[in-house]
């Protein structure tokens, strides 16, 4: 598959016709509609059902659309990599990880680094462990935070200095408000939010002394904004990690930490062998300073 074919295919996904995505490329319609037609010749399947109004996408489409994006991406990556010139460190650096307070530290290490290298762009992607990986494996990424425990074999690591808490999150009208700690048989009954990321229950199973697809689990979620929307109109209580929500004074929402206690490590990943940009290996050896003066 041509790289600018995918392009052309994208802008239609894009604009959802042929003649806007013609614009925007500043193509010919007929053109651009060979282009799709020898694509989907190509490929062997029907990949857009053009309709009088616009143009939807059939499950194969569907599925281009998301590897295609993917596929772009890593292009212009490399490219930008490999056109960085020489005598200044620029270029840009993808960084994935859940959502954590420990996300500072990256934060911090990116804004001092800034003041020597100011043509460094970063780019963040938030997602659970198992979104960070899938993009870290695909080269999307250049590192990813994650959250311990995590399946460590395909990369090499630093372990930040930072621990997270795991606690419940719930409305301030809840009973269990009035307690200082959340024990495992006070959410044994309790509608419970949990996160999707598949090594959570395994972790979890430990300290709620039984197994944890036991429990009144009403969602799921990767990103705990939402899952706190939902705690708020009453759907259950959230376990999650502390700092992530805001639970002050005027927040209708309140964090209590579990007991026994459950800490989360959190490491910097990259794949083994990696070759990095200019840029991504200052950042890297940034980080290295950092978290062993730490």
């Amino acid at each position: 598959m041509d790289i600018r074919v995918l392009r052309y295919f994208l802008a239609v996904t894009r604009e959802e016709s042929i003649s806007g995505a013609a614009e925007s490329l500043h193509m010919t319609q007929p053109t651009l509609s060979r282009q799709l037609m020898d694509l989907e010749e190509e490929i062997g399947k029907k990949l857009l059902i053009r309709g009088n109004r616009r143009i939807t996408l059939t499950e194969e489409g569907m599925l281009l659309r998301k590897r295609a994006a993917e596929i772009i991406d890593l292009v212009d990556k490399t490219e930008a990599e490999l056109t960085a010139p020489d005598e200044i460190v620029s270029g840009d650096i993808y960084i994935g990880g859940g959502e954590t307070d420990a996300m500072r530290q990256i934060a911090r290490i990116a804004t001092d680094l800034q003041k020597s290298c100011p043509n460094i762009r970063y780019h963040l992607f938030s997602g659970n462990a198992d979104d960070v990986t899938e993009r870290l494996d695909k080269g999307l990424l250049d590192f990813g935070i994650l959250i311990e425990p995590a399946d460590m074999k395909k990369y090499d690591y630093i372990r930040m200095p930072a621990t997270d808490t795991w606690g419940l999150l719930m409305p301030k009208s809840c009973p269990l408000a009035a307690h200082d700690f959340i024990r495992p048989e006070d959410i044994w009954d309790l509608p419970i939010i949990t996160s999707r990321q598949t090594a959570i229950s395994n972790e979890f199973s430990g300290w709620l002394k039984k197994d944890f697809d036991k429990l009144n689990i009403t969602a799921t979620y990767n990103l705990v904004y939402n899952a706190s929307l939902m705690v708020e109109e009453g759907m259950g209580c959230a376990l999650c990690l502390d700092k992530l929500v805001n639970t002050s004074e005027n927040s209708r929402l309140c964090f209590r930490p579990l007991k026994p206690k459950m800490e989360a490590r959190l490491d910097i990943v990259w794949k083994k062998y990696q070759v990095f940009s200019g840029a991504a290996d200052r950042f890297l050896k940034r980080v290295q300073e950092a978290f062993q003066h730490s």
